[in-house]
């Protein structure tokens, strides 16, 4: 059975102009140890926007033939993605959905329900390595499965990042999204504290109703003091930073320094000797990051972090762990909310876009592609 669909794909030509279209693709049949999944459900999340809009500038968005849309993107920004120029790359990092078919090694997977992760979700069909899929609980909804691998093994991972350094809490900015609040429950569940910074009062009480302790808003005038006060009360040496540009990553160091400063027995020019993480995982603002480093002494370090590459650091015994903590709980601490649900073809309408392009806390998109 060789089936044909939809596929959402981002172009990205040498003359700096991206474009966004539905393409026809044969699917093919699947290998012995693959399976082919009608997609019913792909999330749309922020490092997906990466892909599918990298550097383009948003405001330039033109409607082109054939339903397609098309943007600029600035030349002082093309440097960073040379490569994928000139190349159509499918989007959608995971999904769920039910098997039509399967390879001969995996054919009790036929007919069942899963979530899956591997790329190219944003589409009608998708043919994928059946090590790739999780078979959801029954009665569990593909939409309950569409969102079972970014945030969920994303906060694990967190958790277990901190465990592995040896940091006793933690921090984390855009606390309030989906993200955020799967970590929170983690948290409460572990026993380990954890300080939310979020950006307005109606998101902190969104985490204070499912039991945050520690919750502090970034806009308000004393918040480095609120900050500095939580981190002393829970000793949180570690953050992971949705944020990226700005000063915010700084603060945070700076308000750990001050911290740790509060228990010093005696005045050192080179800071505290308590070691402080920052870790950024996200470009919620696409603004440089400023670190005032003379504010929080020389025990500290910056750097990226990622899911994939902390999974394979971290090894098959601990993502197995993980994955199975997500199946267990997948309606529970791991649920996704969805804002809306709108079909393959609406992700390409400009005002939709634009609504799922500003990644505002609390508004997280569905692709359902059986809706057109």
């Amino acid at each position: 059975m060789t089936l044909s669909g939809r596929e959402l794909r981002s172009t990205l030509a040498e003359d700096g102009i991206l474009t966004i279209s539905l393409e026809d693709v044969i699917v093919g049949d699947p290998g012995d140890d693959e399976v082919v999944v009608r997609v019913e459900a792909a999330p749309i999340n922020p490092s997906d926007l990466g892909l599918l809009l990298g550097p383009a500038d948003i405001s330039s968005l033109k409607t082109g033939a054939g339903g397609g849309i098309a943007f600029t993107v600035p030349q002082e920004r093309l440097a960073g993605a040379r490569g994928r120029l000139g190349q159509s790359m499918a989007v959608g990092n995971e999904g769920a959905g039910t098997v039509v078919a399967a390879g001969r090694n995996v054919s009790h997977l036929e007919g069942k329900r899963v979530g899956m992760i591997g790329g190219a979700m944003y589409a009608d069909y998708r043919r994928i390595a059946a090590r790739d899929v999780i078979p959801l609980p029954e009665g569990a909804s593909a939409a309950d499965g569409a969102s079972m691998f970014v945030n969920p093994l994303t906060a694990l991972g967190f958790v277990e990042t901190a465990r592995s350094e040896g940091h006793k809490a933690i921090v984390h900015t855009a606390a309030a999204s989906n993200l955020g609040q799967m970590l929170q429950k983690i948290c409460l569940a572990d026993g380990i504290p954890l300080v939310n910074i979020v950006r307005s009062e109606q998101q902190a009480q969104i985490l204070r109703e499912i039991g945050a302790t520690y919750v502090v808003n970034s806009k308000d005038e004393d918040f480095i003091p609120q900050l500095t006060d939580a981190l002393e009360q829970t000793g949180a040496t570690v953050a992971f930073d949705a944020i990226g540009g700005g000063t915010l990553g700084s603060d945070i160091l700076q308000a750990m320094e001050r911290a740790a400063i509060r228990t010093m027995s005696e005045y050192s020019r080179y800071g505290s000797n308590t070691f402080k993480q920052l870790y950024i995982y996200g470009a919620l603002d696409t603004a440089p990051t400023v670190l005032d480093r003379l504010s929080f002494g020389f025990q500290w370090s910056t750097g990226g972090w990622l899911l994939f590459p902390f999974l394979g650091k971290a090894g098959q015994d601990v993502a197995a762990r993980m994955r199975a903590r997500v199946v267990d709980e997948l309606t529970t601490t791991f649920a996704s909310r969805y804002t809306k649900v709108i079909g393959l073809a609406q992700a390409l309408e400009p005002e939709i876009l634009r609504t799922y392009e500003r990644k505002a806390t609390g508004e997280k998109f569905l692709i359902d592609p059986t809706l057109g």
